[in-house]
């Protein structure tokens, strides 16, 4: 092996392959794809290594943006926990359900 085949595998080679390999890890380590996503993006990286890599990193949300989608589904988890405890209250309020049945389904809601 010659000096610069050995140059250009440790300078060319080995980079690209360390790029493809954490392409793919952080592509299963993402939550917010489901598993065709994934399975059709790992395609896309193995069979076009260099330009399935490029495509993924650019179109990949950043992290402040799947941080900020992760809050707004608590939020919105949240908000519906609360409209339904309210129509759990107006439900007892108007006499549909009792105390007992309105502290059971409230502990449902919450978890506890």
């Amino acid at each position: 092996m010659s000096f610069w085949n050995l140059f250009f595998i440790l300078l060319i080679f080995i980079p690209l392959l360390m790029l493809w390999i954490f392409a793919l890890a952080d592509l299963f380590r993402r939550d917010d794809l489901s598993g065709l996503a994934k399975a059709l993006w790992a395609i896309a990286i193995v069979l076009l290594p260099l330009l399935g890599m490029l495509i993924y990193f650019i179109t990949r949300p950043s992290e402040a943006d799947q941080e900020a989608a992760r809050l707004a589904a608590e939020q919105q988890q949240a908000t519906t926990v609360t409209q339904q405890l309210e129509q759990l209250a107006k439900l007892e309020k108007k006499g549909v359900i009792t105390k007992k049945e309105f502290q059971q389904q409230k502990a449902k809601l919450l978890g506890t």
